[in-house]
């Protein structure tokens, strides 16, 4: 994990207002949102495209199709969700909910919108459509069982590391044997562990466990039960990060990945807590960085 550089601490706090409301005051703001008019509670949240509008502006690289395109973007999947939650008020999950999830998955990882973005800014779109979908999942589909609460438990704390361990005994020598990772001769920037653990955390961490585990895996086990939503959400997991340093298909990465989502989502599952798994995710992360390296 490269040293970071200030735009990137600079960056996501731009996006956290939303994250922060439904992460410490999620029940009353959904309860808010609930009882604006039904026009208001879909186009408000269109405010977040002033995200992008800051960000390009500031940097001077503001294109209008991009701004329409981050404009349009929340609305429609709060439009999407408010449906789903009344064509589905068992919460059983239904194809409004893919059609949202599904989208908003590969859009990050084939970095279908990073384009839009100014150089050292693109962490801000993944944070905007976060913030999009925790408004229509949360706000207004009011899906349960997410376990999004930022007022982390010791047992959050213990959980989370406890997987991080199970993990690391089976991954280091995995990792190694696969030539994922080497070991460091020392501990690379002692003094940025600290930061790169927050960073890792708000920014990586949290929306990558709402996403799969918080919603992909809370949603499949009411379809498939939860050992099978387990090891399938780990598999999307893993998919997912086929792309990621560099090849056509790094199946390194994609092992390593998948075999972590298993114990980010048994962090997840043992409380339903979002805090556990992304405790542990944040924790993989920084100690990789600190202690590994990765030469693909």
């Amino acid at each position: 994990m490269a040293l970071l550089q200030p735009w990137i601490l600079a960056a996501p706090p731009r996006a956290l207002p939303p994250i922060l409301a439904f992460g410490f005051a999620g029940n009353r703001l959904t309860s808010a949102i609930g009882r604006l008019p039904l026009a208001a509670r879909i186009a408000l949240p269109a405010i977040f495209s002033l995200l992008y509008l800051i960000a390009a502006a500031s940097n001077g690289d503001f294109h209008s199709v991009w701004f329409l395109l981050y404009l349009l973007i929340p609305p429609a999947l709060a439009a999407l969700e408010l449906l789903a939650a009344n064509l589905d008020p068992d919460q059983r999950g239904h194809w409004l909910d893919a059609l949202v999830l599904l989208p908003l998955g590969l859009s990050v990882d084939l970095r279908w919108l990073q384009p839009a973005w100014p150089p050292g800014t693109d962490v801000l779109g993944k944070l905007l459509l976060l913030d999009s979908a925790l408004y229509a999942i949360l706000g207004l589909r009011r899906l349960s069982g997410v376990g999004f609460d930022l007022r982390l438990r010791l047992s959050d704390l213990g959980i989370g590391l406890r997987e991080f361990l199970f993990y690391a005994v089976l991954a280091i020598p995995l990792g190694l044997a696969l030539k994922f990772l080497e070991l460091h001769d020392h501990v690379a920037h002692p003094r940025m562990i600290a930061p790169l653990w927050l960073f890792s955390f708000f920014a990586v961490a949290l929306p990558e466990e709402i996403f799969f585990r918080g919603w992909i895996q809370n949603l499949l086990e009411r379809r498939i039960g939860r050992r099978w939503a387990l090891f399938v959400t780990a598999a999307l997991f893993g998919l997912s990060h086929f792309n990621k340093r560099g090849g056509p298909f790094n199946w390194q990465y994609v092992i390593m990945a998948a075999l972590a989502g298993i114990f980010y989502g048994r962090a997840w599952r043992k409380n339903r807590r979002v805090g556990a798994s992304a405790i542990c995710h944040a924790t993989v992360d920084t100690i990789w960085g600190a202690l590994f390296w990765a030469p693909l």
